[in-house]
């Protein structure tokens, strides 16, 4: 690819979307500097965002400096870097080499999927396991999966993949119904060769090919289905501009990386009854997950997949479709990211963004007044859609009229699958016949940098308090509540109590309510399992986010990634468990919250050949943040009479 002349970079806030010349005028930055070579590729370019202070002191028209953090991997040697480049000053701040046996290996590119392909269909050991179950290359695909870390002699320090097989008899089949199991390969990406093919066990390789696309297969379209429209003649209730939004009461910008996917930063409230601007959270993200399988067998033990550090489910995102994935009055915002030859990429309708009716907001009829008022709740939906290897996940942040935010994970997709064997019964779901489909979670971690009417914020654990009979409670039907005061990021690490009504309270001791009481944002969890996988497992060390629904940090600039910053290959300890380990005080402090949630998915025959969508997610909601119920002033519904009194 030759150089990109590109114009001055002249972004307008440091939050600014990536752009297509940002991204060409990285590239031809690197370039010049003499950094990049035939085999070099671009593993991702992401704005590097200002620290907390820079970003506050930020006023509209300054001068941006904008950065880019850029991830390259030279497919020769498997010899990673990592650079800062400024594309307004259009210079290499910093250009380093990863120390890969400390630090880990960047994330999986696309074209070494093909790569170990070509690799695995020239090795005998692979061409000879396969004749002995009658295949043949040609038609086995093989996936190239995350290594893990499991202190395997010879791999540290080496790109490692492990590959299963899946039967395709046919291009346009879906693979995987015909896994072929009791086999697995480890390949060298450094140094580009087949490691160690084990063939543990020869088993029948499943025929049901799920193709769930073709009519053949599932049979003719339902006809019964009436159509729906949404319409809103007026138009949309919310602006955007750039990347800022306004809708309703709230305010916020928007982001986007290759690694996160969607952002949000700077979400706030406008509080008619104060007649203030009062700030809710300064930045959210998914800013890490965790698929963990839970079959033993000696082929399958290393299945845990870290899809954002290891693969970037944000260069995943699908382009959204009208009347498919959005249904209504829809405004869509493009996504830029960098091919793996640092020319941009354009993800078009990455992010979709629409209003939801959402039922009854408040509702009170008074028989000896006569009143009858009821008012109808609505919401902002932003989200996005990722496909990562089998699964599809969906995240939606849902805004609502209230002040409640909540975030909504949608699972759907195609389970990863096995042959079914009695002896691994106790750990797999047969969905078809011969085809089973291992047990596995799905866990999240929400990074929530919370600023509750300031930077300066608590977090108090409630629950309820039972009470037994006494001579206060004689009839014993009393019950009450109890906060705790989560005082150091030690004590700050909780699990949710779905018995007890736990919820973690995020209080202002600076900011009162007009009750003389802090105000607060509650974040109330589902209290779903969190790693099911033993404290001593690889998976456990490497994934120690997930052993919590809770920990709250001291906010640092630097702190983004709850397993780390390099995730593949890492041996663990990296992220919350090393940045915590110095005890730092949070009480009255500027501090994030990183909240673990997600699926235990013991699949069903219903999953198969497509799984209907699953959710999971968690809520914030407002606890004497407002002095009175914030929707007094929303207007009856026009579209319909005789639902509300006259005034």
């Amino acid at each position: 690819m030759s150089d990109h002349k590109t114009t001055p970079v002249r972004p307008t806030h440091p939050i600014a979307l990536l752009t297509t010349e940002e991204v060409h005028a990285t590239r031809a930055i690197l370039q010049k500097a003499g950094q990049l070579g035939p085999t070099m590729r671009f593993v991702s370019i992401i704005p590097e965002e200002p620290g907390k202070a820079e970003l506050r002191a930020f006023t509209k028209g300054a001068p941006v400096d904008r950065i880019m953090r850029v991830q390259l991997l030279d497919l020769a040697d498997s010899t990673s870097f990592e650079a800062l480049v400024s594309v307004t000053r259009g210079t290499v701040v910093s250009f380093e080499q990863i120390d890969t046996v400390r630090e880990g290996q960047l994330p999986i590119l696309n074209e070494e999927f093909f790569i170990v392909q070509e690799i695995l269909n020239g090795d005998s050991r692979w061409q000879e396991a396969l004749a002995r179950r009658e295949l043949t290359p040609d038609t086995v695909l093989a996936t190239s999966l995350s290594a893990g870390h499991y202190g395997i002699a010879g791999e540290a320090g080496h790109r490692i993949v492990r590959a299963l097989g899946f039967h395709q008899p046919r291009k346009g089949d879906q693979p995987w119904g015909q896994p072929v199991d009791g086999l697995v390969a480890y390949i060298d990406l450094t140094d580009h060769e087949v490691r160690e093919v084990i063939d543990h066990a020869v088993v029948p390789v499943p025929r049901d090919p799920g193709n769930f696309h073709d009519p053949e297969y599932t049979g003719p379209y339902r006809t019964s289905l009436k159509p729906i429209e949404i319409t809103q003649p007026d138009g949309v209730s919310f602006t955007v501009e750039n990347n800022f939004v306004r809708w309703e009461n709230w305010t916020l910008r928007l982001g986007y990386n290759v690694r996160e996917g969607l952002t949000l930063h700077d979400v706030s409230f406008f509080d008619k009854d104060q007649d203030r601007l009062r700030s809710v959270i300064h930045r959210a993200s998914i800013a890490e997950m965790i698929v963990p399988y839970a079959d033993p067998s000696p082929t399958r033990f290393w299945q845990n997949y870290f899809d954002q550090g290891e693969y970037l489910f944000g260069r995943y995102a699908n382009s959204l479709k009208l009347g498919c994935d959005c249904l209504g009055d829809i405004y869509y915002i493009d996504a830029v990211i960098a091919n793996e030859d640092g020319s941009p990429w354009t993800i078009r309708n990455a992010i979709c963004m629409h209003e939801e009716d959402y039922g009854v907001l408040w509702k009170h009829t008074d028989l000896v007044l006569g009143v009858h008022e009821t008012r109808r709740q609505r919401r902002l939906v932003i989200s996005f859609f990722t496909t990562v290897g089998n699964y599809d996940y969906g995240f939606y942040w849902y805004l609502y009229l209230d002040g409640t935010i909540e975030m909504e994970a949608k699972a759907t997709g195609v389970v990863f699958t096995s042959s079914y064997q009695e002896d691994r019964a106790d750990h797999a779901t047969e969905v078809a016949p011969g085809l089973g489909a291992p047990f596995h979670q799905h866990l999240f971690c929400a990074r929530l940098d919370m600023a509750v009417d300031g930077d300066r914020n608590a977090v108090d654990e409630v629950e309820v308090a039972r009470l037994p009979v006494s001579e206060r409670n004689p009839h014993g039907n009393a019950f009450g509540r109890q906060a705790t005061r989560l005082v150091s990021e030690w004590t700050a690490r909780r699990d949710a109590s779905p018995s007890l009504n736990r919820e973690w309270q995020v209080i202002n001791t600076e900011s009162l309510n007009h009750l003389g009481h802090p105000v607060g944002y509650a974040l109330v969890p589902e209290g779903r399992p969190t790693l099911l996988a033993d404290p001593q497992s690889s998976i456990a060390v490497r994934a120690q986010f997930a052993r919590h629904h809770l920990w709250v940090t001291r906010y640092a600039d630097d702190e983004r990634y709850p397993a780390g910053h390099l995730v593949n290959q890492h041996p663990g300890g990296a992220g919350l468990p090393a940045w915590t380990a110095t005890d730092r005080p949070v009480d009255g402090e500027d501090i994030v919250l990183w909240h673990t949630f997600g699926l235990t998915h013991w699949p069903r025959p219903e999953d198969w050949p497509v799984m209907p969508v699953d959710t999971t997610g968690f809520t914030l909601k407002p606890v004497g943040f407002f002095d009175r119920n914030p929707t007094l002033d929303v207007p009856p519904n026009s579209n319909v009479s005789r639902c509300h009194s006259a005034r």
